[in-house]
């Protein structure tokens, strides 16, 4: 089987839905051109249950398709999902496509060992499959030389929107093309919610490539930069995603499940300006407890972003003493 990844979940991200609604005969020929390569006649677009007007799109689309004579023998089912973030990872979407309960399987055996109904399956992302066609278009050199992504930027810039540049990008030529930063710009999140932040002074000479992040101390993820300026409130903000993060969670783990509460109810009261120093520690306990401990990287990537908030900026963190 052909899996489509649209269950575009991660806050500040907004690239699929683009692609969904705007250019969906370009992701449904490069879902043929990876069904074709895989030898896979069944495939699925499992779009995120919130974009019906781009799965109305792309419904329209694959029947242009077929009605066309284009998808030879290859059939796709648009299937919805029920608005679990979780179900962004690939076993979880696969449990959920099955009718079962949107939870992360155990690896290995790896999907494309033992996916969709026990059968071999390749789940990729929406930009990943619309991908296919230029590549076949402009050959694999080509496109490894620019290596196009496409970045959701949002917050405090004067154009927030979509912007396609090439991996190694530097952060500051986006920001540029975004219109500037409205105000003194504080904080940037590059990846997505579940990413580390990074401090103004940290962000402004950051290359956008994978080990560049990396070695900053964040993670390209899903390309969706969220601009912070100065009027932000960091233990807000630092409250609001563990909040989003604890609903999120599917409850598989303990560690996830049961921390991410903890830290959310903690991270309310020192966002209110009432926290001591023992639950500032407490947080970056539960999250050290996280890391490590849950079956899919969703616990991972939620204590980074939070413990990743309350190290850059623990000055802003009113407790009754000062670490």
């Amino acid at each position: 089987y052909l899996i489509c990844n649209a269950d575009e979940g991660e806050p500040g991200t907004f690239k699929d839905r683009y692609i969904l609604e705007r250019d969906p005969h370009l992701l449904v020929e490069g879902m043929a051109v990876a069904a074709r390569a895989v030898g896979a006649h069944r495939a699925f677009a499992y779009v995120r249950g919130e974009y019906r007007a781009g799965g109305a799109s792309l419904e329209r689309a694959v029947g242009d398709a077929k009605e066309a004579g284009l998808l030879r023998g290859l059939e796709i089912t648009i299937h919805y999902g029920a608005g679990s973030y979780l179900c962004g990872e690939e076993t979880a979407l696969i449990s959920s496509l099955e009718g079962r309960r949107g939870e992360p399987r155990p690896r290995p055996p790896y999907p494309t060992e033992c996916g969709l109904y026990g059968s071999p399956t390749v789940v990729n992302n929406v930009e990943t499959l619309a991908s296919l066609p230029l590549i076949l278009e402009k050959g694999p050199d080509s496109f490894r030389e620019a290596t196009p992504l496409i970045f959701s930027v949002s917050g405090h810039v004067n154009r927030p929107g979509l912007y396609e540049y090439p991996l190694g990008t530097p952060l500051a030529a986006l920001l540029e093309a975004a219109g500037g930063v409205k105000g003194d710009l504080k904080a940037v999140i590059v990846g997505g919610l579940s990413s580390p932040v990074l401090p103004a002074h940290r962000a402004r000479t950051l290359i956008l490539d994978y080990e560049e992040c990396r070695e900053a101390g964040t993670s390209l993820g899903s390309g969706a930069l969220i601009v912070m300026n100065d009027t932000v409130s960091i233990p807000f903000i630092a409250h609001r995603t563990a909040a989003f993060f604890s609903a999120e969670s599917c409850g598989l783990c303990a560690p996830c499940r049961e921390g991410m509460y903890v830290v959310s109810s903690l991270l309310g009261t020192l966002a209110q300006g009432k926290g001591r120093t023992e639950d500032y520690l407490r947080v970056l306990d539960v999250c050290r407890g996280i890391t490590g401990a849950t079956l899919c990287p969703a616990g991972d990537s939620f204590a980074l972003s939070i413990e990743s908030m309350l190290r850059s900026f623990k000055d802003e963190f009113p407790l009754q003493k000062r670490i």
